[in-house]
């Protein structure tokens, strides 16, 4: 069995079966990885839920923060964006399997034989992996009760900006969802800076990486992520980032996972929306 992981696809659905022919997947013996955002700004939202909805478990795929936004929009909860995409899904006669199927997803998968840890955008200073496992199983829990559309209301917002066990209700799963499907930048405090959306360097002096702040506790673990296109496709500091802005006509990009030394993938993307860093 080969295992790859790919970063976000947005609705670009071409362009994940280009990159699917070049890594020459075989459904009967490979498995997928993705780092969540699957739909939202592409023209083929729809076609690709349905096309990794439909790989059942030779698929895994977090939560990101375009696919709680469709989940939200849906539930009549938030309002579509000027940018928004998903029409398709919202219109489609499975869309209630679809949306159930994606409600239902992780917000971090774990494989300890691979020894790799798949989230969307970033984990807490503070967490280690016990941490990031416990918090995220209880924030899916909520996401797939009724409990749901009572946090959408909720769901928004940047505060509060740092974790603590102490915080209850709206702002304890805020803090949550945000770690792991918005986070890129914290100060030294392991405060987090949701604002910032530039690649490193670009940032206030006082931030830095969420996968760089000294003493960060989860540093041993081997992290793949999206979310973060301007950082691009990126391996350094035992993580590896895979959204190469795809949706803004840069690359859809990939890793083999299960081979002694890591092997990168590319297809170049034609440019479907104006870049403005989600």
């Amino acid at each position: 069995m080969t295992v790859y992981a790919i970063g976000d696809v947005q609705g670009c659905y071409r362009a994940l079966m280009k990159l699917l022919a070049q890594i020459r997947f075989d459904p009967a013996r490979d498995r997928l990885w993705f780092t969540g955002d699957l739909v939202n700004r592409g023209p083929q939202s729809l076609e690709v839920l349905r096309f990794v909805m439909g790989l059942g478990e030779r698929a895994e795929c977090v939560l990101g923060n375009h696919d709680l936004h469709l989940l939200a929009v849906a539930a009549g909860v938030a309002k579509l964006k000027k940018r928004d995409t998903f029409d398709d899904i919202l219109q489609a006669t499975d869309r209630n399997e679809l949306l159930q199927w994606l409600r239902t997803r992780p917000l971090l998968h774990h494989d300890d034989v691979l020894g790799y840890t798949l989230i969307h955008a970033g984990l807490l200073p503070s967490w280690s992996l016990e941490d990031a496992r416990r918090l995220a199983r209880e924030a899916e829990r909520v996401l797939c009760s009724d409990k749901i559309y009572e946090f959408f209301h909720h769901m928004y917002g940047d505060l509060p900006d740092h974790w603590s066990e102490n915080l209850r209700g709206a702002d304890r799963l805020r803090v949550i969802i945000n770690s792991f499907t918005r986070l890129r930048y914290c100060d030294l405090e392991g405060n987090m800076d949701l604002r910032p959306k530039g690649p490193p360097g670009s940032q206030p002096p006082d931030l830095m990486p969420w996968f760089q702040i000294p003493g960060r506790r989860g540093r041993e673990l081997k992290i793949i992520f999206g979310h973060w296109s301007a950082l691009g496709l990126w391996h350094g500091d035992n993580v590896i980032s895979l959204d190469s802005g795809c949706v803004w006509g840069r690359s859809l990009s990939a890793v083999r996972l299960n081979t002694s030394a890591l092997e990168f993938f590319e297809i170049d993307c034609e440019p479907l929306q104006a870049y403005d860093g989600e």
